[in-house]
């Protein structure tokens, strides 16, 4: 059974909060790049890019992180656009939910040979669970659950929301 923590109205105004405070961290930057993991997460950076442009005059560069979810550790992270395009740059890895903080961790791993600006983590629900040093600088909201317990994020209509079950 799934209980609805947010309703649609409530996910997009989190997500337009969080466009809100990436503005205002980010005020002497001309240039910034979303890099949403695969899944809910490359959905949440796209809305994000669609807040930005509405609120700045941020030039921003939409990417996609391609990994295995389940198993990071199998198979290599792939991005959908050059590392080079990356240098000098603010990357913010934007994902659904930040639990373990394993998908995050291998996901920011190619980065490393990389010469970003400064790397920043947006997540929608944050669960406090880690096992990696992760935090997030941008949480649309934070939840204490059970280990038991999962949080399921859904950005496209018709069941839009974060879910309990």
């Amino acid at each position: 059974m799934q209980n609805p923590i947010l309703s649609l109205d409530q996910t997009h105004q989190k997500i337009k909060r969080i466009a809100f405070e990436i503005y205002e961290r980010n005020l002497e930057e001309t240039n910034i790049v979303l890099a949403g993991i695969v899944g809910e997460g490359y959905t949440m950076a796209g809305l994000l890019t669609n807040y930005l442009r509405e609120i700045s005059p941020l030039n921003i560069t939409l990417m996609k992180i391609d990994l295995n979810k389940e198993q990071p550790h199998t198979s290599p992270v792939h991005f959908d656009i050059d590392k080079e395009a990356l240098n000098g740059k603010v990357i913010i890895v934007v994902d659904d939910v930040l639990n373990t903080g394993r998908t995050l961790a291998y996901s920011l791993s190619p980065f490393l040979g990389v010469s970003v600006k400064r790397v920043q983590v947006a997540v929608m629900v944050n669960r406090a669970h880690h096992s990696f040093p992760i935090s997030a600088d941008y949480v649309g909201y934070a939840l204490s659950t059970t280990l038991n317990e999962h949080i399921r994020v859904k950005l496209s209509e018709p069941e839009a929301g974060v879910y309990l079950s």
